[in-house]
């Protein structure tokens, strides 16, 4: 299978391409390209000091670094990058737990995974197709039924 390749710029010296980590690694390692501090209970936007071109029909999520989730409470969020977008690269880090986390440049801060995606046309509708389940929400289908 034949792949558009991920071409990546750096915007400065400080910028380290993404890079995954084993062969059969999903997501390629975002490093930060300065040093900060995430505060206990807050939240910070990460400079990578890259823009890039996601592959057409893909788009990039921005991932937690499973390490950092369950060592320190790190989280990410806003972690969809378009295939259309070619501005600067951010990661927004959240701190859930209750001490600072400190950032050094260079360091592996989250993760991108390149996922397939189809956009077809809205079509609005008066009726839907029936299901088993239908309009029952969360946590509804965990439910079991008194016999």
């Amino acid at each position: 299978m034949h792949y558009q390749p991920f071409k990546v710029k750096r915007l400065s010296k400080k910028a380290r391409l993404p890079k995954r980590s084993s062969t059969l690694a999903a997501g390629y390692d975002i490093c930060s390209a300065r040093n900060m501090v995430v505060p206990a209970r807050g939240r910070a936007v990460v400079p990578t000091d890259l823009a890039m071109q996601i592959p057409l029909g893909t788009y990039g999520r921005i991932a937690p670094r499973s390490g950092l989730a369950v060592r320190k409470s790190i989280d990410v969020g806003a972690g969809v990058i378009d295939a259309d977008y070619r501005g600067p690269l951010q990661i927004l880090l959240f701190n859930l737990g209750d001490e600072d986390f400190e950032i050094s440049e260079g360091d592996r801060i989250a993760q991108m995974v390149l996922e397939r995606i189809i956009t077809p046309e809205v079509e609005e509708v008066d009726e839907l197709d029936e299901t088993e389940r239908g309009e029952k929400g969360f946590g509804s289908t965990g439910i079991k039924s008194a016999a």
